[in-house]
């Protein structure tokens, strides 16, 4: 059932950088190793419900549900936009400077979770994916689903938290110049709002 093509492609998927990765690399570099194990943790719970809606089939409903996907897409590229502020906007929850900020890191991993949870592609991300793995018994469909699931999730918080790891252990060097600091962060904007604009385009 988890074959080793399962394996790359799902590699392939969870290491090319999206809001996700972006999100964790702001939180190291801005907050240090522990908050971007926070938003690693944080964007693997915001799996969960799309891996849930592909299980029991509300993704399909979504798929086909024009205005459910809109009001989705919207809120996300909404809360991307408030992302972009936060990293340009002095003392934002991204914005990069000496001292650390005092979120707590369960309120990191809400931020983080909900990155994913307002992205309605996710869902009809595992429909697309999870079945041409599946063995083709329906008895063992839900579960082998989960299994697969599970691994996919597995492997999104190993990646993101190297990738926070790696932001954090060049956190000094980029606290050295306010110069980097302000290009950071405002690239991180621009970052968040070319990713907003493309969901904005995305269709169901």
């Amino acid at each position: 059932m988890i074959t080793a093509q399962f394996l790359l492609t799902a590699f392939v998927v969870v290491l090319a950088p999206g809001t996700g990765v972006v999100y964790t690399l702001a939180l190291g570099l801005g907050q240090g190793k522990r908050a971007a194990l926070w938003a690693a943790f944080g964007c693997t719970l915001g799996i969960v419900p799309h891996l849930a809606a592909a299980v029991l089939g509300l993704a399909a409903i979504l798929h086909t549900s024009a205005l459910l996907f809109t009001v989705m897409k919207f809120a996300g590229v909404t809360y991307l936009l408030y992302l972009a502020w936060q990293a340009v906007k002095e003392g934002g929850t991204l914005a990069l400077r000496a001292e650390r900020n005092a979120s707590s890191g369960w309120a990191t991993c809400r931020r983080a979770a909900l990155i994913n949870i307002l992205n309605p592609k996710l869902s009809i991300f595992f429909l697309a994916l999870l079945p041409p793995f599946l063995s083709g018994t329906a008895a063992t469909a839900t579960i082998e689903m989960i299994t697969l699931g599970a691994v996919f999730m597995a492997m999104t918080f190993a990646v993101f938290v190297l990738y926070g790891l790696f932001a954090a252990q060049a956190r000094d060097y980029v606290l050295g110049s306010q110069r980097i600091m302000r290009w950071l962060n405002r690239s991180f904007a621009a970052i968040f709002v070319a990713l907003a604009g493309r969901l904005a385009m995305e269709r169901a």
